[in-house]
C-alpha cells in the first residue's frame, strides 16, 4: 500500500471568485493528487461547517489563509506517513476536529483532504477514481440540468432556486448533453425575446436568470423550449424548491408568488406533477419538516429529494427512512465533511430503496471528481448545473470520458428512471 508522504493545504478560488481550500497530497511513490472543496451558498443548518477565520474579511482569501495557517500543520503532522487508507484517514480527521459538524478544522478542509487521499490512492493503483472506489461500477447517471436559476443562486426575482430538465430518454451521456444543449439554446432565445438580453446572464450554476414569479411560468418556458426541439417524449422536469429559504417560521407559510400553507404547497406540487411532467422535487418542505416530507411521499408518486432535509448525514438519512420521508438522497460529500461518512449515508439510503443524486455546490471549482463519485456510487442522477461554464462542463466532460472508458460495459440509468417515474 502507498503512503502519504506530504500534505499541503492552500487557498484556491471557486467559480464565484471566493476562496476555498485545496489539498495537495504526495505519495511515497512520487505521485501527486489534488482536490478542491466546493462552497455552498444555499446551505442547510444541519450540514457540516465551512470554516473561515474572520468571515467578515474573507475577500481576497484572508479568512481562508488565516484559518489554514492555524490548522494546516496539525492536519499534516497527523496524516503524513500513514497508508492511503481512506477510512482510517477520515477517522483521524474526525478525531482531530472533535465534533460531528467539523467546526474546528472545517468541512472545507476535511472534504478536500479526504478526496485528495482517495485520488492519491487511485493513482497508486493506476486506476480511475471510480474504479478504485468500486471495481464493479458500470452505471452512468442521468444529468439533472439546471436551466433557470433563482433563489440564492441568482440576482433576480425568481423565488424558486432551480428549474431542471432530466433527459431520461437519452441513450447515452453524450446524447443527454446534446439534447440539453439544444433545449438550453432554444430556451435562451425564448427568454431573450420575453425578458431581454440581461436575463441571459448566468446564475451561480450557469442557468438563465429571468424573473419568474411562479412555478408554472418557469415550467411553461422550459416546456416551450423542449417542444421546439422535438424532445417532449424523452425529457422530464424537476424543481429544487430549497423550501427552507421560502419558509417564514412566524406564519408557517412558504412565500413564492404569494404565501402558501403546507397543504396549499402540496396541492401545487400535485398539480405540476400531474399536468407538467415534473417527476422530481428537491427540498419540497423546510429542513426540519421530515413529517411533512413523509406526508408528501405518501401522496405523490414522484421522486422527492432531500438536500437540506438530509445533508448527506447517516443520522438524518436513518431518521428519514424511519419516517418513510422522501425517496432520494441529494449526495454532497462536503455536507458531512469526509468521503467515508458520505459513502455510508449513500449505502444506507440505497439499501432502503432511495435514489442517489450526486450534486455539486453553487460555488464549484474545476475539480471534476464528483463525476467519478457518481459512477462509483451507482448514482442514478448527477446534478452539476447547466452545460455551460468551465466548472460545470468539467464534470460533464469527465462523464463523457468515463463513458468512453466503459465502452460496451456502460449502463445508463435513464431507462429505469423513465420506467419508475416517467
Amino acid at each position: 500500500m502507498a503512503y502519504l508522504k506530504s500534505l499541503t493545504l492552500a487557498e484556491v478560488l471557486d467559480a464565484r471568485g471566493d476562496p476555498t481550500v485545496g489539498a495537495y497530497v504526495t505519495t511515497d511513490q512520487g505521485l501527486r493528487a489534488a482536490a478542491f472543496a466546493p462552497s455552498g451558498r444555499s446551505t442547510g443548518r444541519h450540514e457540516a461547517v465551512e470554516v473561515r477565520d474572520g468571515d467578515e474579511e474573507w475577500y481576497g482569501g484572508r479568512g481562508v489563509r488565516r484559518h489554514l495557517a492555524r490548522v494546516a500543520r496539525d492536519v499534516a503532522e497527523a496524516l503524513e506517513g500513514l497508508p492511503l487508507d481512506i477510512a482510517r484517514i477520515d477517522e483521524i480527521l474526525r478525531r482531530l476536529d472533535g465534533a460531528g459538524a467539523k467546526p474546528h478544522l472545517g468541512a472545507n478542509v476535511t472534504s478536500a483532504v479526504s478526496l485528495a487521499v482517495a485520488k492519491a490512492a487511485a493513482l497508486s493503483h493506476n486506476v480511475p477514481l471510480y474504479q478504485y472506489l468500486n471495481p464493479l461500477a458500470r452505471t452512468l447517471p442521468v444529468p439533472q440540468m439546471n436551466l433557470i436559476n433563482g433563489g440564492r443562486h441568482a440576482f433576480n426575482e425568481t423565488p424558486i432556486q432551480e428549474f431542471l430538465v432530466l433527459p431520461l430518454g437519452a441513450p447515452s451521456v453524450q446524447a443527454a448533453l446534446e439534447w440539453t444543449m439544444r433545449v438550453y439554446r432554444a430556451l435562451s432565445e425564448i427568454v431573450r425575446q420575453r425578458y431581454g438580453q440581461h436575463a441571459l446572464n448566468p446564475g451561480d450554476e450557469g442557468g438563465l436568470t429571468p424573473d419568474v414569479p411562479t412555478v408554472q411560468i418557469g415550467l411553461d418556458l422550459m416546456s416551450r423550449a423542449v417542444e421546439q426541439c422535438g424532445l417532449s417524449d424523452g425529457m422530464r422536469f424537476g424543481l429544487d424548491m430549497a423550501a427552507t429559504h421560502l419558509y417564514e417560521p412566524s406564519t408557517q407559510r412558504y412565500h413564492i408568488d404569494r404565501p402558501y400553507s403546507r397543504d396549499e404547497l402540496f396541492d401545487l406540487y400535485a398539480e405540476v406533477a400531474a399536468q407538467r411532467r415534473v417527476i422530481s422535487i428537491e427540498d419540497p418542505v423546510q429542513e426540519d419538516d421530515l413529517s411533512g416530507l413523509a406526508l408528501l411521499t405518501r401522496r405523490l408518486d414522484i421522486q422527492l429529494v432531500g438536500d437540506d432535509l438530509f445533508v448527506t448525514s447517516p443520522v438524518r438519512v436513518r431518521e428519514a427512512i424511519r419516517q418513510k420521508a422522501g425517496n432520494a438522497l441529494l449526495w454532497k460529500f462536503n455536507q458531512i465533511g469526509t468521503l467515508s461518512e458520505a459513502w455510508a449515508a449513500a449505502e444506507l439510503a440505497k439499501r432502503h430503496g432511495y435514489e442517489i443524486v450526486v450534486s455539486e455546490r453553487s460555488g464549484e471549482t474545476e475539480d471534476a471528481a464528483i463525476a467519478d463519485l457518481a459512477v462509483a456510487l451507482g448514482a442514478s442522477q448527477i446534478k452539476t448545473g447547466a452545460p455551460v461554464r468551465g466548472e460545470r462542463t468539467a464534470k460533464y466532460n469527465r462523464l463523457l470520458e468515463i463513458e468512453r472508458e466503459l465502452g460496451s460495459q456502460a449502463q445508463h440509468a435513464g431507462e429505469a428512471l423513465m420506467g419508475r417515474y416517467g
